[in-house]
Parts: C-alpha cells; structure tokens; sequence
C-alpha cells in the first residue's frame, strides 16, 4: 500500500507536466506570479488550489469506486466517456480562454475589473482552478500512475481512496509548496506590465485544450452533437462579450441589468438541449492508428482465438480523448520502422477503443493490473504469457518487443 501511495505520489508531480493538463495549471502558475511580497494571498489561494485538488480528486475516486462496486467495469477517466461531460467541459474551457483574453472578468471586484490585482473571490477562484485541473488531468496517465491506481481498484475502498489521497497532494504540491514557501515565491520573476501579455498568451493553450475535446466529442457522438456544441460555443462566447460589456456598464454607473439577464438566457440556450442531444453515436467513428489501414477489432474472444497459432499479438487499448495514446500514436506506432517490423514479423495488430464506454476493455485493465489508458500488450506467437510495455513508447521498445514475440532476432 505504501509503495502504491509513493508510486501515486510521484504520478501526480509528473502529471503537472503532461499536456493535456498543461493549459489549466498555466493558469495557477500565472496566478502564483501575481502574488510579489503579499505572503498571505499566495499561502491563501496556495491552499486553495490544494483544497481543490483533493476535493475533486476524492469525489471522483468515490464515483468511480462505487460504480466498481455496482458491477461498472470503468477506470481512470471514465467521466470523459460521457459525451455531455465532454460538451460541458469544452464550454467551461472556452469560457476560461475567453476570460484569460479579457472578453469579461470573474472573481475580481468591479473597482479592479480588468485589472492583475488579487481582488475578492481569489479563494474561489484558485479551488475552481485546482477542481478543473484534476477533471482535465484525467486523460493523461503519468510514470508511476497506471500500477498504483491499477492496485488501488482492486483494494477496499479505504485503501483505494488513500492512494487517490497521495496522488492528488502529488499533484498539487509544486504550486502548494512554491506558495507556502516565501523562499521559493521569490525565484519566481517579479510581477509587471509583461503580465498583461502573458494572461492573454495564456488564452492560446485553453482554444487548444477546447479544440481537443471538440475532436474527443465528434468521435464520440457524431456530427449532430458536434454542430451543437459549435453553435453553443459561439452563443457562449456572444454571452461573454454582453457579460464584459455589463461590467464595463456597471463600472461606469450606467444601466447594466438587462445584459446580466440576456446573458444568463443565452446560457441557458445553451446547457438545456445539451442532455437530449450529448449521447454516444451508434456509427462514431473508431480510434485507429495510422500504422495500419485496418486494423483488427479487439475482443476477448479475437484474442483468444489468434493465440498460440504462430503469430505475435499487439494489442494497442486506446481512446481519442487519451492524450498520451495520441502521442505514442504519432511518435512511435506510425513510424516507419514500427511498420517494417509489424510487416517481418507478421504480428497481428489490434485495437482495443474506449473512446465509448466498453466493459471488455475496462475489465482488460484490471485484469493487466492497469488504473487507465494507454495500455499495450503484446502477445508472444508461441502462446506464452503476454508482455505489458510501458505507458510512454518509442520506436526502439515497439520493435524489440515485436521481434522477442515473434521469436526473431532484433
């Protein structure tokens, strides 16, 4: 249990740097720069970003480790198979961006609007900013994270919720400790004009988080769902102009109410179809890799049946909202030389998607001991106990496990 704990612990740390959650904790950094001599304010919103974090973290783990217990095989992430997660999260995202650019404000008192003090709400707002970070971060698996949380889903809930614990305090300690630490705040370069640039700089990486999760979505549902969240996005970000424009209003004392109403109509335009129209599509397309034109569906039963029957297996369990699964795709899977050792060896080349929930899969990964994707198992041609590789590939891991399955030579 110990080792889990560490191995989750380090996970988190790591987690801050890989991409998927990158354009949220920008925001947090961002946030820390601001805070030059005011020791209370950085300890205070250091704190709260914490309190985000852990809050967010448990209750996910509590969802996911109760939907376990009712017989739902799902893991890591599981909240992105929900096409209405997605939606909603791409419209929060894009609101962020939009606030990052200056279109509104939020948390900041009308005296200050638009302005880089702290201002009121700076609690809040820095919980929210950690609550959005660890929802963002669940696409992404780090070193150390699928074995720690692959043990924590087959532990009792206690120990399962102490290892989730450890991840999130792994997660965000650089930001707490740089904001409890005086010593370290002063590394940090001093605030000046330069941050106005930077917060609208910022904005960039959130329009890309955006754009992800519209492509996750239009893989997920179809063309219906993704033409309504691009009109809802463009009503959200109308909404956000009228709301900026109110503010401005309100600071100049002049009448100001009635876009503060437009604005929560436009809102709501917008969040009520989303239900009736955010479900999984029968015909949405499937993750495949480029290294093969067609690739062979996984199943259980496909896997059973090819074993032992002088062919190597590799089995990629994959997903379009799996960022990770994305780059290991793009650098390693669709190289060249992982093509020409596919083709010597004739390994079979399967594709395990959970883009949608799929019980199979989830229930593949527990069984391999595995929290999350991605997931890559090679099958040796002689029949032989499976190889799981690890989460981050390269060419050169590829192409000796494919040669040692196939019992060739590398």
């Amino acid at each position: 249990m110990l080792t889990a704990m560490l191995a989750a612990f380090l996970g988190g740390i790591i987690l801050n740097f890989m991409p998927c959650v990158f354009p949220v904790v920008s925001l947090k950094a961002f946030g820390l720069l601001r805070h030059d001599g005011d020791t209370a304010s950085a300890r205070s919103e250091g704190l709260a970003f914490l309190l985000g974090v852990v809050v967010t973290m448990m209750a996910l783990a509590a969802v996911l480790l109760a939907a376990r217990a009712g017989g739902n095989a799902v893991g890591w992430g599981f909240q992105l198979q929900s096409p209405l997660v997605i939606s909603i999260l791409a419209l929060v995202i894009l609101g962020a961006a939009l606030n990052m650019l200056g279109v509104f404000e939020v948390g900041l008192s009308l005296q200050r609007a638009g302005e880089l003090s702290i201002g009121r709400g700076a609690f809040g707002r820095s919980a929210l900013t950690g609550a959005l970070a660890i929802i963002v971060a669940t696409p992404c698996s780090a070193p150390f994270m699928a074995g720690a949380i692959g043990y924590a889903l087959v532990q009792p809930p206690a120990v399962a919720l102490a290892i989730f614990f450890a991840l999130a305090l792994g997660f965000a300690a650089p930001f707490t400790l740089i904001s409890l630490f005086p010593a370290l705040a002063r590394r940090l370069p001093r605030p000046g004009a330069w941050m106005s640039v930077l917060k609208k700089g910022l904005a960039f990486p959130m329009f890309g988080a955006y754009a992800w999760l519209v492509w996750v979505l239009a893989q997920q549902a179809g063309m219906t769902a993704l033409a309504t969240l691009l009109a809802g996005s463009v009503i959200v970000s109308f909404a956000g102009w009228i709301y900026g424009m109110a503010q401005q209003r309100q600071l100049a004392g002049r009448g100001y109410r009635v876009m503060y109403s437009v604005t929560a109509v436009l809102l709501l335009l917008v969040l009520v179809p989303l239900p009736g129209v955010m479900k999984p599509a029968a015909n949405a397309d499937i993750a495949q890799n480029a290294q093969q034109a067609a690739p062979i569906k996984w199943t259980p039963q496909t896997v059973a049946e090819q074993r032992g029957h002088g062919k190597a297996i590799f089995v990629n369990f994959t997903a379009s909202w799996c960022i990770t699964c994305q780059v290991n795709d793009k650098t390693s899977l669709s190289t060249q030389a992982v093509k020409e050792a596919m083709a010597k060896t004739g390994t079979l080349y399967m594709v395990a998607d959970s883009t949608k929930f799929n019980a199979d899969v989830d229930d593949a990964l527990s069984q391999f001991g595995q929290g999350g994707l991605p997931l890559y198992v090679v099958y040796p041609a002689d029949g032989s106990a499976p190889t799981v590789l690890p989460q981050v590939l390269t060419p050169t891991i590829v192409v000796n496990a494919l040669n040692q399955a196939a019992g060739k030579k590398a």
